[in-house]
């Protein structure tokens, strides 16, 4: 199931980046786009590369992704600019599944 919603995840990430590049309604909103697209795509291809050692870690990068990403393309499409607050949980759940994986790691 990891890796069927990283392999989704993936796909979304890269239409958001090629509607930002050749669809946006502002500079504000591509940029969005693509900051959302590049996080996004980074922590799905790291979520399969890391399912197999620890599951765990791979949710929380997926997870963290889809609530750094969305709020971002929900910005970009005219949502209340108030969601970027809602950004650095995403962020924090980025940073929680890389230490989560060195851990594991780390335990061997």
């Amino acid at each position: 199931m990891i890796a069927i919603l990283a392999a989704l995840s993936a796909a979304l990430a890269v239409a958001a980046g090629a509607f930002g590049a050749h669809g946006a309604a502002s500079p504000q909103a591509a940029e969005w786009l693509k900051t959302g697209g590049m996080y996004q795509l980074i922590h799905a291809v790291a979520a399969l590369a890391i399912m197999g050692t620890t599951r765990g870690a791979a949710i929380m990068l997926l997870v963290g992704a889809a609530i750094f990403a969305a709020t971002l393309y929900l910005m970009a499409l005219g949502a209340p600019r108030w969601l970027g607050a809602i950004t650095p949980i995403g962020g924090s759940l980025l940073i929680a599944g890389w230490l989560w994986a060195a851990w594991a790691y780390w335990r061997g």
